[in-house]
């Protein structure tokens, strides 16, 4: 197998249709039916099913896919570390929580897209399981992780800092008066909260069940612009990071509760596999990052 046969692969993978991959890649349509042909007999395996003119990928082109998309990324890294060892360039692969890219994110990103313009930047969105896999898999270059503290002697921390969470409703909930909110409280509240799988979900419903308390979860979505939108309305009480509600606590569409319970532990960070060949447009980033966060 090459890498042209790799990347034909991956582009009707991701187009759904040979036809847009030969026009997105400039081949004509015979060559990319050449390339999977040559590929699949290469590898003994049918790795596209096609049933009048939709194409589904089979069990083995499923077994496929992320191998290849890694032996492209690698094959990138190659040409940057061949080419040039000062100007930042190629691909940049970020893994993030959402709610680090409602403030910070953007921002460093904005200024790095000016100071380097010639790297091109993909965002994969993940909570700190994912991220683990994706740093150990080379799926990404460096994780923004927001929840419990990732530590392994795999991974390098760049940054990390203490990260406040808070637990939000909206104006005129019979909560937001009481000086002391405690774990039994929230408890019997109708609860708005990420998805399963989101480290401070898991904190917050283990301390509940360490009180022998159940949260009540009443609606559960991995949007953090739609649990705001959700809470604001009044359908029950969130916990979120500060930093992803200060607009709506400026403007009082969301009232932080006085919470007396325990401490949520919600750190922020910035980590890289140790093994990860820190490359012009990666050590560039983590420079930024230092300086902006």
């Amino acid at each position: 197998m090459d890498l042209k046969q790799l990347n034909s692969f991956v582009t009707i993978c991701k187009l759904q249709s040979f036809t847009q991959a030969a026009d997105s890649l400039g081949y004509a349509q015979s060559t990319i039916t050449t390339q999977i042909k040559l590929l699949e007999n290469e590898l003994g395996v049918k790795l596209f099913e096609r049933i009048g003119k939709s194409i589904t990928l089979t069990h083995q082109g499923k077994k496929l896919l992320p191998y290849a998309k890694q032996m492209l990324k690698l094959s990138s890294e190659i040409k940057n570390v061949l080419t040039s060892e000062e100007v930042p360039s190629g691909v940049l692969t970020i893994g993030a929580a959402e709610s680090l890219c409602v403030l910070r994110l953007p921002e460093i990103l904005k200024e790095y897209r000016r100071l380097y313009p010639n790297v091109e930047v993909s965002m994969k969105f993940g909570n700190c399981t994912d991220f683990r896999h994706f740093l150990r898999d080379n799926f990404i270059d460096v994780a923004f992780s927001l929840g419990t503290r990732i530590e392994s002697e795999d991974f390098i921390t760049e940054i990390s800092f203490d990260e406040p969470m808070l637990l939000l409703t909206a104006p005129g909930h019979h909560l937001i008066d009481k000086s002391e909110v405690l774990p039994e409280d929230i408890a019997k509240e109708p609860l708005i909260l990420t998805e399963l799988g989101c480290s401070y979900r898991a904190v917050f419903e283990n301390m509940l069940n360490s009180l022998n308390l159940k949260a009540n979860v009443v609606l559960e979505t991995g949007s953090v612009q739609a649990i705001k939108q959700f809470t604001m309305s009044g359908l029950g009480v969130t916990l979120l990071p500060k930093v992803a509600v200060e607009e709506e606590l400026n403007n009082g569409r969301l009232i932080a509760l006085n919470w007396s319970g325990p401490d949520f532990g919600i750190v922020s960070q910035v980590l890289y596999h140790k093994d990860k060949w820190l490359s012009p447009a990666l050590k560039a980033f983590l420079k930024l990052s230092r300086e902006m966060m």
